[in-house]
């Protein structure tokens, strides 16, 4: 997977390879980095952290992060865990490559470096591809090239940010699979849809499981709608004849609505003139 990324990276912007030969590595002050503020990457594992800062202890930093410059000291473009792990062990400096990039550079290279580690999570992957769709203006099938994912991945992953936040919340935590979310999405009714989201985390419904109730779920609200249309639409005889009477008694559209053992009789009017004619007519009755 990572060499299909370099390459999507490396279409992209040509100029910008992960590390050129001819970049020269400095020492900069860990106190003038800031964050990368294009960081797909929300949540990170103190455990990892911790464990990365020990190697750095021991062993130094065996690879130098990415910045750039900014008005007032350097912005990371790549090696937040570095960073983070560097800080916790109070280097004073941290060996880097100044590179200039783009706002759109920046980015992409934040987004890319993540999946080659498979890092983030799918939410993560999928409010990164929205991001960059957005800002660099391009379509689902131009961005699927650059990284070197397939279209389809691309466009289910950001399908999933129109879930409820909940649920999005619940597959980050990884109460729900991404297939759970996707499944969901089909469900239109809100009620019903949490009512199914429920019965996953509660039941420990599978995919497949989950997939066969909604299918059966869509097949009875299909027969529903059909019935309640014949219902509607099928009329006895005797009521037909009644509604055509009263139509041509009272000179305008009547008709008879039947409920079980009883119903009600509906007569059109067009205006306060045509109702006093109405009303005219059944007080002579």
């Amino acid at each position: 997977m990572a060499k299909a990324l370099g390459k999507g990276f490396a279409a992209l912007f040509p100029e910008t390879d992960l590390i050129k030969d001819e970049e020269v590595v400095q020492e900069i002050a860990v106190d003038e980095i800031r964050p990368n503020p294009y960081q797909p990457r929300k949540n990170f594992n103190d455990d990892a952290i911790e464990e990365l800062k020990t190697s750095i202890m021991l062993h130094g930093i065996l690879q130098p992060i990415i910045v750039r410059k900014s008005i007032k000291g350097y912005e990371l473009v790549a090696g937040e865990r570095r960073l983070r792990a560097s800080q916790l062990a109070n280097l004073e400096k941290i060996p880097a490559i100044v590179r200039k990039l783009t706002d759109d550079q920046m980015m992409l290279h934040a987004l890319l470096e993540n999946l080659q580690r498979e890092d983030l999570n799918v939410v993560e992957e999928a409010k990164a591809y929205e991001t960059l769709i957005k800002n660099l203006k391009i379509t689902h099938e131009e961005l699927a090239k650059r990284v070197g994912k397939s279209r389809s991945h691309i466009s289910n992953l950001l399908r999933l940010l129109e879930l409820p936040n909940y649920m999005i919340t619940s597959i980050v935590m990884d109460e729900i699979s991404m297939g759970h979310g996707r499944a969901l999405l089909a469900v239109k009714d809100e009620k019903i849809c949490k009512i199914l989201y429920h019965q996953v985390i509660d039941e420990g419904l599978t995919v497949r499981e989950l997939e066969k109730k909604i299918q059966e779920l869509q097949q009875q609200q299909n027969v529903s709608r059909e019935t309640s249309k014949k219902k509607k639409i099928e009329k006895s005889m005797f009521v037909i004849d009644q509604e055509e009477r009263l139509s041509n008694l009272f000179g305008t559209k009547v008709r008879i609505n039947e409920m079980k053992k009883k119903g009600k009789i509906e007569i059109d009017y067009y205006s306060p003139e045509d109702l006093e004619r109405v009303l005219a007519i059944i007080d002579k009755k």
